[in-house]
C-alpha cells in the first residue's frame, strides 16, 4: 500500500460529520468479533456520554480529508477510529503515536476481545495486556462485553517516546 501523507490536529466542531460517519462504519467492524451488531449505537447516540469531549481530540487528514480521529483523557485512549476504506494505511498507528506523545508516562487502553486488528496495534506499539474483564458494554449497558486493559509504560525505556513510522 502506498504511503499517505497524514496531519494529525485539534478537533474541530466542523469535523462531526466526518468523524460520525467514521465511527459509525468503524464501529461496526468492532462489534462485529464482540458484542455484536445488535449492540451497535450512533456516534450521536454515545459521545456525550461516553466523554468523546472530556480530554484532547484529535483528527487524522489524509488529502484535505477526516480519515479518523483519536481522543485522550487522562492518559487513556478513550476512542480510536479510522474510516474502514483506509485501514492499513497507517493512519491509526499515527494518531495513536500522537495521542501517546501527548500522554504520561503510563498509557491505558481497553481494547474489545475479537478485535485481532487493535489490539495488534497496540501491542506492536509496546501495550501488553493488564486485565480482563467482562461486563457490560460502555455506552450500552444491555450488552455484555470482554475488554483487555493494555497499557504502555514510556518510562521504563524500552519504548520511544513518539510511536509509529
Amino acid at each position: 500500500m502506498p504511503q499517505v501523507e497524514i496531519e494529525i490536529r485539534p478537533y474541530t466542531n466542523d469535523d462531526w460529520d466526518a468523524i460520525a460517519r467514521i465511527h459509525d462504519a468503524a464501529r461496526r467492524d468492532e462489534l462485529r468479533g464482540s458484542a455484536g451488531l445488535e449492540a451497535f449505537l450512533t456516534l450521536a447516540q454515545t459521545a456525550e456520554e461516553e466523554g468523546l469531549f472530556d480530554g484532547h481530540l484529535w483528527v487524522a487528514e489524509v488529502g484535505g480529508s477526516v480519515a479518523g480521529f483519536v481522543a485522550l483523557d487522562d492518559d487513556e485512549v478513550t476512542w480510536l477510529y479510522v474510516d474502514p476504506q483506509r485501514y492499513r494505511q497507517g493512519i491509526g498507528r499515527a494518531l495513536l503515536g500522537h495521542a501517546v506523545a501527548a500522554a504520561g508516562p503510563r498509557v491505558e487502553v481497553t481494547v474489545l476481545d475479537g478485535n485481532p486488528a487493535a489490539e495488534a496495534l497496540y501491542a506492536s506499539e509496546g501495550f501488553t495486556v493488564t486485565q480482563t474483564r467482562t461486563g457490560p458494554l460502555v455506552g450500552n449497558e444491555a450488552f455484555t462485553a470482554t475488554g483487555h486493559i493494555m497499557h504502555l509504560d514510556k518510562s521504563d525505556g524500552s519504548r520511544p517516546l513518539v510511536l509509529g513510522t
